[in-house]
C-alpha cells in the first residue's frame, strides 16, 4: 500500500472543474463557452462548409460574462471547446460600504467581499438601496470569479 503521509489533503477542493468539454458542433448561440481563456457568452456563430481538406469549421462571437468585451475563435466542428460551470446565486442586498457589498444569503450567512459594479448597474444599485428599496442581487461565478450581474425588487 502506498504511503501518503508526505500528501497534504487538507488543501484539497471538492474536485468539481471550472470547466468541461463539449464538442464544438454542439455549441449554440447564447450558451457559453471559454475563448482566449475568458468565460463568454455566445452572440454569434457561424459554420463554414467542409473544404477539400477536411473539418467543417465554427466561428464563435463571445461576450465575456465579466468585462462585456468581445472575443472570437474558428474551432474544427469536431474538435471540443471548453464550456465554463456557471453558478447563479440570489442574495438580499443589507449594505453598501467603501465600494464592496454586503449580502446575505438564503442560508443566513453574509458575506462582504464583492465588489460593487463600475458600470450604471452598479450606481442604479447604490441609487435604490440609499432609497431605501429591498433588492435582491444576482451573482454569478465562473472559473474563480463572480459579480453582481442583475437586482430586483425583493417581494414583499
Amino acid at each position: 500500500m502506498a504511503d501518503h503521509s508526505d500528501v497534504d489533503f487538507e488543501t484539497g477542493h471538492s474536485g468539481a472543474s471550472t470547466t468541461f468539454p463539449t464538442q464544438c458542433s454542439t455549441l449554440r448561440k447564447n450558451g457559453f463557452v471559454v475563448l482566449k481563456k475568458h468565460p463568454c457568452k455566445i452572440v454569434d456563430m457561424s459554420t463554414s462548409k467542409t473544404g477539400k481538406h477536411g473539418h467543417a469549421k465554427v466561428h464563435l462571437v463571445g461576450i465575456d460574462i465579466f468585462t462585456s468585451k468581445k472575443y472570437e475563435d474558428i474551432c474544427p466542428s469536431t474538435h471540443n471547446m471548453d464550456v465554463p460551470n456557471i453558478k447563479r446565486s440570489d442574495y438580499q442586498l443589507i449594505g453598501i460600504q467603501d465600494g464592496y457589498l454586503t449580502l446575505l444569503s438564503e442560508a443566513g450567512e453574509v458575506r462582504e467581499d464583492l465588489k460593487l459594479p463600475e458600470s450604471d448597474l452598479g450606481k442604479d444599485m447604490s441609487t435604490r438601496f440609499a432609497n431605501g428599496e429591498e433588492l435582491a442581487v444576482t451573482v454569478i461565478s465562473a472559473m474563480g470569479e463572480e459579480c453582481a450581474i442583475a437586482i430586483k425588487q425583493m417581494s414583499k
